[in-house]
């Protein structure tokens, strides 16, 4: 849209059926949407309105809420199922904060899909070899790079916590500061747009892909929670002596009832689950332990007003806002329904097969279509819609023959 057009507040239509649309272009049957497939009007958020600093002519982003034509938000917005679980919260008197840990791969240009991806030649001629796990100096090479990163983050007013080299083959992590879920989700979605445009910039290619690589760590995108009370800004995870609360227990009790069923929107894609079911530190598992990276769901050592809890499941190429939504709503339902958790897992264990959670996103899908829990947290529009979506593009990943199976298996008999 222009300027112009959009200071004026010139409306922004745009088909429904886009909330559904696949990841190659295609959409589910259109009853999906709403058989006329109507039109809904993005309304920009005004404190989500940012001027590009990596573009050379004058643009600008404004992130936007999906409306049905009446007012109301589409049920099938991401961002709008976000704003409806932190206002269940907030009708208990409660608000959770959250931060977002996310890891991606800086790879040079892959013009030719079948072939591996590749680091970027560094300053000194070479390509990483992946001994640069939280070295100092591991980004040496990708310096000018990371200086127009950290400047746009500044630009686009996202404050970062930590910044380093992951355990992959140019593979590096962004820690960003805890807050307001719908910000976070915001700052993920804005960091994530940044990470690619700079990229180009700079001739290289960064890869948000939950497992980019064989035999080398995936890409995830951890989720630290915690709750507080709305007036006091009170921890409500930690009671006046530090000790943990049953409403922490509880909290970790629905976390645990609903990660099975929501694994397919926190592992949206064929892919993601190349990193969970070859784990290096991604557990596709419910269980909960005390800093152990083992569980899927693990208490990080902190002071007791810090006390959190980190969701381990979601890859770098989960939608922030759903992922968000999902786990918040699956602690929220812990503590209106007070459940209770499993013990806690300790040093090296075997996951119970009640806590076992899907490994295939045909799995996955298959559990979030059976799920009631699903459909009374998202509502069935919103729950029949993605599954709809993700299963076109199940279809079409299963439509293509891999180079595994033509050098493996074209010489049986």
């Amino acid at each position: 849209m222009t300027a112009e057009g959009f200071l004026e507040g010139r409306r922004l239509q745009m088909a429904r059926g886009v909330l559904l649309q696949c990841i190659m272009g295609g959409y589910p049957p259109a009853h999906f949407y709403g058989s006329d497939d109507g039109d809904l009007a993005l309304v920009p958020d005004p404190a989500q309105i940012h001027r590009l600093p990596w573009s050379s002519h004058p643009r600008a982003l404004a992130i936007c809420d999906a409306q049905e034509l009446t007012g109301e938000s589409s049920h099938l917005s991401t961002r709008g199922q976000l704003k409806a679980v932190i206002a269940r919260y907030a009708a208990l008197g409660l608000a959770p904060v959250v931060a977002t840990e996310l890891e991606f791969f800086v790879f040079a240009p892959n013009p030719d899909p079948t072939q591996p991806f590749q680091p970027p030649v560094g300053l000194d001629g070479r390509r990483e070899d992946g001994h640069s796990a939280f070295s100092i100096s591991s980004n040496n090479g990708l310096r000018p790079f990371f200086t127009e990163v950290y400047a746009g983050m500044a630009a686009l007013g996202l404050p970062r916590d930590t910044f380093m080299h992951e355990m992959g083959v140019s593979q590096f992590e962004i820690n960003l500061l805890h807050g307001d879920p719908l910000l976070l989700a915001d700052q993920t979605l804005l960091f994530k747009h940044l990470l690619k445009e700079v990229a180009l910039k700079h001739g290289l290619t960064v890869v948000c892909m939950a497992k980019p690589l064989a035999h080398t760590p995936g890409s995830s995108m951890h989720i630290h929670q915690s709750v507080v009370e709305i007036d006091s800004g009170r921890n409500v995870f930690s009671d006046k002596a530090g000790e943990p609360t049953a409403t922490f227990r509880h909290f970790i009790g629905g976390q645990q009832a609903g990660l099975a069923d929501f694994t397919a929107l926190f592992a949206p894609n064929v892919n993601s689950y190349q990193r969970l079911c070859h784990p290096f530190a991604s557990p596709n598992n419910a269980c909960w332990s005390h800093d152990n990276r083992a569980a899927g769901l693990r208490i990080p050592a902190s002071s007791p007003v810090a006390r959190r809890v980190e969701n381990r499941l979601p890859g770098a190429d989960a939608n922030p806002y759903l992922a968000i939504a999902a786990s918040l709503a699956s602690g929220l339902y812990g503590i209106e329904n007070k459940l209770e958790p499993s013990e806690a897992a300790r040093g090296e264990f075997v996951v119970p097969d009640n806590l076992a959670l899907p490994c295939t996103l045909h799995a996955a899908l298959e559990r979030l279509k059976r799920s009631q829990l699903a459909k009374e947290l998202f509502g069935k529009e919103f729950i029949e819609g993605y599954i709809a979506s993700k299963t076109l593009e199940l279809t079409s990943f299963l439509d293509e023959i891999t180079p595994w199976e033509r050098r493996v298996l074209a010489a049986q008999a």
